[in-house]
């Protein structure tokens, strides 16, 4: 059996789709994933997705690209959006199924599956799709650093101490962001638990750590712009933790098994915390998160 599935971004939720190419693969499935080149590492590091295929938004032989993949026995929309739809219409495929939160006529080009009422979760609800097409019901990300990005990662760390967090003090919405003084105290409390942290993002993003540097009484560590997605995950596998808001990383180091301190202020964490660790989401309050992140990294 064949199943295609279209996850074209961003990060966070090509991560939370994971779990529905394992639902897929532990049916039997020989599961294709379609995805933004710029997610593609994600994708090819999943023991689960047999074949990525990366295809730009501004490719004008997409459709070609997509009918020469042969046929499937389902297609699966977990987009919801036409700029994803438009390759499961035009898959040769016998079942074209959807994530339920369909927008700009997607259901033109497939069927929506409505969640289970107890899929609060989206990484539960992209699976109940799977399961729709027969998939089973699992939680495995299968996500993976290869050996490159283990090696990578420690050369981008250089001599610095073998505890460490891994902290992203930025997001793509600033409304989901935290103020720097509150990943400075953080910090602090992480150094004085000898667990050095190491901020991450983009380089647009190093505006916001040299803040917190600056108001922290500690030594920290940049790695904004140097991480391609490879490096990111070798380097959030050998963390002890992850700190950040609803953002790509954090989703990452849920998927590794990474222990997570979430920084929800506009998101529900119900829907899209770092999948499974919603206890260590319920706080914004500096002095508790601190106290969290010490007891999560140490333990």
């Amino acid at each position: 059996m064949r199943a295609l599935i279209v996850r074209l971004s961003a990060m966070g939720d090509v991560v939370c789709g994971l779990p529905a190419a394992s639902s897929l693969a532990e049916a039997g499935y020989e599961v294709t994933w379609v995805v933004d080149p710029r997610f593609a590492a994600l994708t090819e590091r999943c023991a689960n997705v047999h074949q990525t295929v990366s295809i730009d938004r501004a490719n004008k032989d997409w459709r070609k690209t997509i009918q020469d993949l042969g046929e499937f026995d389902v297609a699966i929309d977990l987009q919801g959006l036409y700029k994803s739809a438009r390759f499961v219409g035009a898959a040769n495929a016998k079942t074209k199924l959807a994530y339920h939160r369909q927008r700009e006529f997607a259901g033109w080009f497939a069927q929506a599956v409505r969640p289970d009422p107890t899929s609060l979760h989206v990484v539960d609800q992209y699976v109940d799709v799977a399961r729709a097409a027969g998939g089973t019901t699992t939680s495995s990300f299968a996500l993976s650093p290869t050996n490159e990005d283990t090696e990578n990662a420690k050369a981008l760390l250089g001599p610095e101490p073998q505890r460490y967090a891994v902290v992203n003090a930025g997001g793509a919405w600033a409304t989901k962001r935290w103020a720097p003084e509150n990943f400075a105290r953080v910090a602090e409390a992480l150094h004085e638990a000898q667990v050095h942290s190491v901020f991450i993002g983009s380089a647009a993003e190093a505006e916001v750590f040299e803040q917190v540097k600056a108001t922290a009484k500690c030594p920290v560590t940049s790695l904004h712009g140097k991480t391609s997605i490879g490096d990111l995950v070798g380097l959030i596998a050998g963390s002890c933790l992850h700190l950040g808001g609803d953002t790509g990383s954090t989703h990452i180091a849920a998927a590794l098994g990474v222990p997570c301190v979430g920084l929800y202020t506009v998101t529900r964490p119900e829907r899209s915390c770092p999948y499974g660790q919603i206890d260590n989401c319920r706080d914004t309050d500096a002095g508790l998160v601190a106290a969290r992140a010490v007891r999560l990294a140490t333990t």
